[in-house]
C-alpha cells in the first residue's frame, strides 16, 4: 500500500501548533545535560537541567525515563489520563547506528493493559539521534484534539509541535513520507528517526509503538517495534501520530567504492 499523499502535500497542509528554539548542547562523557519536556495539550516545552546527583543516581543514564515519568504523575494517574507521560531516555554513549543491536533507548509510560509502569527497550537510532541534538531524555506529556507530530530539529535548534492532518498514521508509511519531507536528499535521511504507531493502536490496548530509521544499506526506512504493555495505544490517545528527530550530520558516512586487494609478496 502507498502512500496516499506526497511529501510536498503533506508539508503544505500541516500548521505549526508551536515552536521552542534551545542551543543544542554536546554530549560530554555521555550526558548532554539537558531534558526535553514537551507538553501537547497547552502546547508548551522546557528543558530540564540533569544535575550531577541525578547523574550519580543513575549511572549512565539508566532510569532517567523512569525518574521523569515519576515527576509527571500521581496516584490518581490513568493510562489515558493527560499528565501520563511518554519518556524516552538513550543510554551514556548513544550507541553507534551504524551497525544493528547497538543504538539502544527505553520508552515508559502507564500502560493500559495493566495499570502499572511498563518500559521497553528498542533501537531504531531515536535515542542517539535525540542525543545528538543536545538531550538525554525526552518526555511527551498532555493530550491533543488534533493530530499532531513533534519535530526536533538538532541542526537548526528548534523544537515544533505541528499539527499534520495528511500524515498516514501507520508506521510503514508514516516513517517513508517523513523522512522524504525532512530531509535533503537520501544521505540526510541517516540522520532521521522517527517514533508512530499503527491505526491498530486506536482500536486496541496492546498497541506497540515502532522506532523507525534509514537502513543506508537496504536503502528504504525499516521499523523497530517496542513499547509492549499499550505504549502505543497511550500515544494514539495524545493525538499523536509521530515523533520526529533530525540530528546534526555528526556521524561518519561509509561509503565503499572498491575492495582494495592485497597480496602477501613483498612483505615482510
Amino acid at each position: 500500500m502507498a502512500s496516499t499523499y506526497n511529501a510536498g502535500e503533506i508539508l503544505a497542509e500541516q500548521k505549526v501548533l508551536g515552536t521552542f528554539k534551545y542551543s543544542p548542547k554536546p554530549s560530554i562523557r555521555g550526558y548532554t545535560g539537558e531534558i526535553l519536556r514537551v507538553d501537547i495539550g497547552e502546547p508548551s516545552f522546557r528543558i530540564i537541567p540533569v544535575t550531577d546527583k541525578v547523574k550519580e543516581v543513575f549511572t549512565g543514564g539508566k532510569g532517567f525515563d523512569l525518574w521523569m515519568m515519576w515527576q509527571e504523575v500521581t496516584s490518581e494517574t490513568k493510562w489515558d489520563s493527560p499528565e501520563n507521560s511518554i519518556c524516552i531516555a538513550a543510554g551514556p554513549l548513544g550507541g553507534t547506528p551504524s551497525f544493528s543491536g547497538s543504538g539502544k533507548s527505553i520508552v515508559t509510560t502507564i500502560s493500559p493493559t495493566t495499570g502499572s509502569v511498563v518500559d521497553s527497550n528498542v533501537g531504531g537510532h531515536f535515542g542517539p539521534l535525540l542525543k545528538f541534538s543536545g538531550f538525554d531524555c525526552l518526555v511527551i506529556t498532555g493530550k491533543s484534539d488534533k493530530d499532531v507530530i513533534v519535530f526536533i530539529d538538532g541542526l537548526s535548534g528548534t523544537v515544533q509541535l505541528i499539527e499534520s492532518p495528511l500524515l498516514s498514521v501507520n508506521s510503514h508509511l508514516a516513517a517513508d513520507e517523513l523522512a522524504n519531507m525532512y530531509s535533503d536528499d537520501e544521505d540526510d535521511k541517516r540522520h532521521i528517526s522517527t517514533v508512530s504507531a499503527g491505526s491498530g493502536a486506536d482500536h486496541a490496548w496492546i498497541g506497540c509503538l515502532n522506532f523507525s530509521w534509514w537502513d543506508w544499506r537496504r536503502k528504504t526506512m525499516r521499523l523497530k517495534q517496542a513499547g509492549r504493555g499499550g505504549t502505543g495505544t497511550v500515544f494514539r490517545k495524545k493525538g499523536l501520530k509521530a515523533l520526529v528527530v533530525k540530528a546534526p550530520h555528526t556521524r561518519p558516512v561509509w561509503t565503499i567504492s572498491q575492495q582494495d586487494t592485497f597480496s602477501a609478496e613483498g612483505i615482510q
